[in-house]
C-alpha cells in the first residue's frame, strides 16, 4: 500500500510541561507532507523526526490559540534561511490572518518564497485542498473560538496488475499502464481480454481525522464515520468533566464515545492537560468504551 503515516511532534495542551510539546503533527501521504497545527517548538521536533523540509507544502491550523500557532514564525523563517523557493500554503480560521500578517511583516520580510493564507469556514464540512492523491475536508468543531478539525482522505489508486494473467496472455509492457487505466487487451487473433481479468481491485481508500480542540459533538460522528484512524483530544478525565465543558474541551470518555459512534477503526487520544503526570488514566478510561485506543506521544509514528 502507498505511504500514509502520522508523525506526532507534540500532543500537550496550553500549559507547557517537560513531558509534552504543544500540538503539531505531520501527515506523510505518498511522500507529500501536511502539517496539522504548529505549536511552539514544532521546527525542533521536526528536525528530530528526520522528515525533510522541502516536501512540506500545506499547513492546516485548527484555531487561533497560541499552543497551536506559536511555532509558525520560527518554521516560516527557518525555511527561508534554508533557501526555500516553493510556495507555502496555510489554512485556518479568519481570526488567524492578522497573526500571519504580523509574522510576515515583522520577521519574514525578505522570504525567498511566497506564503499564501487560505481562510477556512469553521462552520462547514467542505473540501479546502485537493490534488491527485488526496482531499482535505474541514470538520466543524466546538471550542471557545472558531475551530475546525481536518479529515484527510486518500483518493482511490489504480487497480493492481495480475502478473500471472499478463504473462499468460503475453501482454507487452507498454500496454500495462493503459490496462491500469481501464482498457481491455485485444490479442492478435481478435480475442478481447477484459480489463477485469487482468487486474485486481485497488487498495482501499484510507482516511485520517484530526479533531482538536473541541467539546464532544455527537453529530461529528457522521462526518468521520468509518475512518481508519481518529485523533481526538482527551484533555481531561471524566472526573474533570465540568472543567472540560467550561474550557471547551473533551474528556477521554467523550473521545471514546465519538470513536464508537463513528465506528472508527482506531482512536488516538492527545492534547493532555498538564495536571496529569501519567496519561494511563486517560487511556484506561477511553479503552473501557473503545478498546482499540492508543496514546499519542512525541516521536510516535502511526501507519494509517
Amino acid at each position: 500500500m502507498q505511504l500514509f503515516d502520522v508523525h506526532i511532534l507534540g500532543c500537550g495542551s496550553a500549559l507547557p510541561t517537560a513531558r509534552h510539546k504543544p500540538s503539531a503533527q505531520v501527515v506523510n501521504l505518498r511522500e507529500k507532507l501536511l502539517l496539522l497545527d504548529c505549536g511552539e517548538g514544532t521546527q525542533e521536533q521536526w528536525r528530530r523526526s528526520g522528515l525533510g523540509w522541502q516536501k512540506l507544502g500545506h499547513v492546516f491550523i485548527t484555531h487561533a490559540h497560541g499552543d497551536h500557532v506559536f511555532g509558525l514564525p520560527g518554521l516560516i523563517s527557518t525555511m527561508g534561511l534554508m533557501g526555500r523557493t516553493a510556495g507555502l500554503h496555510i489554512y485556518g480560521p479568519a481570526e488567524l490572518k492578522p497573526y500571519i500578517d504580523v509574522v510576515l511583516s515583522c520577521f519574514c520580510q525578505l522570504l525567498s518564497y511566497e506564503v499564501t493564507f487560505h481562510v477556512v469556514d469553521t462552520r462547514k464540512h467542505a473540501v479546502v485542498f485537493e490534488d491527485r492523491s488526496m482531499r482535505v475536508w474541514t470538520l466543524p468543531l466546538q471550542h471557545r473560538t472558531p475551530c475546525a478539525g481536518y479529515l484527510i482522505e486518500e483518493k482511490p489508486g489504480l487497480p493492481h496488475i495480475r502478473r500471472e494473467m499478463i504473462d499468460h496472455y503475453g501482454v507487452p509492457t507498454w500496454a500495462i499502464n493503459r490496462i491500469k487505466q481501464g482498457d481491455d487487451w485485444q490479442m492478435d487473433d481478435g480475442t478481447v481480454v477484459p480489463h477485469s481479468q487482468l487486474t485486481s481491485p485497488p487498495d482501499p481508500v484510507r482516511r485520517y481525522a484530526y479533531c482538536t480542540d473541541t467539546m464532544y459533538i455527537p453529530q461529528l460522528a457522521s462526518l468521520v464515520e468509518g475512518v481508519d484512524l481518529l485523533y481526538h483530544e482527551a484533555t481531561y478525565s471524566s472526573e474533570d468533566a465540568v472543567r472540560a465543558s467550561k474550557y471547551g474541551h473533551s474528556t477521554a470518555t467523550d473521545a471514546a464515545r465519538l470513536a464508537k459512534d463513528a465506528a472508527a477503526k482506531r482512536l488516538m487520544i492527545g492534547h493532555y492537560s498538564a495536571r496529569y503526570d501519567d496519561e494511563t488514566v486517560l487511556l484506561n478510561e477511553a479503552k473501557a468504551i473503545f478498546p482499540n485506543t492508543i496514546l499519542a506521544k512525541e516521536g510516535l509514528q502511526v501507519h494509517v
